[in-house]
């Protein structure tokens, strides 16, 4: 698969930006990071921002990940956009529940550059 418009929701700014240095060494996607989990799941239902893969934090203020995630797949104009849970940390209770919810996958964000390049070559 490879996407041409990646969205990362995600409150961590050193996090988006060691993202966006890895993807760009692997790809020539097109990258939008947003900070608030609110904003961002407005500028998709308003349809201002149009992504074709979306890599979710699990653990943010306002909304978390899990709330984003069962808000995207209720609306019809967004529910097929798919979506990666990529979290710090991601409890095992949950890894279920974030299936059933629609996402296609998940991953703990890893620290080494390296396997992060690795890791969005694959995906992206």
């Amino acid at each position: 698969m490879k996407y041409k418009n990646i969205l990362q929701i995600d409150d961590d700014y050193d996090d988006c930006n060691f993202f966006l240095e890895a993807l760009e060494e692997v790809s020539a996607a097109a990258y939008t990071a947003i900070h608030n989990p609110v904003h961002a799941l407005q500028k998709l239902i308003n349809n201002e921002i149009r992504p074709d893969l979306i890599f979710l934090d699990i653990n943010m203020p306002f909304m978390n990940g899990m709330e984003v995630l069962t808000e995207i797949k209720k609306r019809e104009v967004i529910k097929n956009i798919p979506i990666i849970i990529f979290s710090t940390s991601i409890p095992l209770d949950i890894k279920t529940k974030i299936r059933d919810l629609g996402a296609i996958d998940f991953y703990t964000k890893p620290n080494d550059f390296k396997v992060l390049k690795n890791l969005l070559k694959n995906l992206t």
